[in-house]
C-alpha cells in the first residue's frame, strides 16, 4: 500500500513546483520572507534516522522570479512594475536583509538571436539594479546579470511570457 501511495505524493509535490509563475505583485515582506536565508520556508528539511541512505537535499539559495515589464525591446521600466520594485527596495533594506548581497538576473524568452536576448537581458538586469540603488539599496550589494534564454523559466513553452522575468538571488 506504501508502494502506491509514495510515488502518488511525488507526482502531488511536482505538479505544485510547476505550478508556480513568476510573481506580479508582493508586499516587501512576502519579499523578504522568500529572500531570507533564515525564513522557515527557506530552512533546510528535518533528517531522520530512516532515511540515512538518501543523498542530502541541494537547495538553492533564496530566490524569487519577478515579472518586471520594461517598453518593448528596451530597457527603461513601465510604471506598472514600480510598486513591485519599491517593494523589493525596501525588503532589501530591511533588518533582516540589509547584510545580504544580491544578483539580479535579467532573463528573455527565445524570440530574437542568443546574441541580442543576453544583450537585452543584461541591459534589463542593470536597469533595475539602477532603480534599486536610487531607491536607497547600496549599489555594492547588487550585482546585474544577463542570462538571455538560457534558463527558461518554462522550457517547454520557450515564448511563454513567463521566461521574460527578473530572478532576485541571494549573492555570495
Amino acid at each position: 500500500m506504501f508502494r502506491l501511495y509514495f510515488p502518488l505524493i511525488g507526482i502531488f509535490c511536482i505538479g505544485i513546483a510547476l505550478a508556480q509563475t513568476p510573481i506580479h505583485s508582493a508586499t516587501s515582506e512576502e519579499l523578504i520572507e522568500k529572500l531570507n536565508p533564515n525564513s522557515v520556508s527557506n530552512s533546510s528539511p528535518v533528517r531522520t534516522r530512516g532515511l540515512r541512505n538518501l543523498t542530502p537535499e541541494v537547495r538553492e539559495k533564496p530566490n524569487v522570479d519577478l515579472v518586471i515589464n520594461f517598453e518593448f525591446d528596451s530597457a527603461k521600466l513601465l510604471a506598472e512594475s514600480k510598486p513591485l520594485l519599491d517593494n523589493l527596495a525596501k525588503a532589501i533594506k530591511s533588518d533582516q536583509l540589509r547584510n545580504l548581497s544580491f544578483v539580479v538576473e535579467g532573463h528573455t524568452d527565445v524570440k530574437g538571436t542568443p546574441s541580442y536576448n543576453l544583450k537585452l537581458s543584461d541591459q534589463r538586469a542593470s536597469s533595475v539594479v539602477q532603480y534599486l540603488s536610487t531607491h536607497g539599496v547600496e549599489r555594492s550589494r547588487l550585482k546585474a546579470v544577463g542570462k538571455g534564454s538560457t534558463e527558461l523559466f518554462s522550457p517547454d513553452q520557450p515564448e511563454a511570457a513567463e521566461n521574460r522575468r527578473v530572478k532576485i538571488s541571494l549573492g555570495s
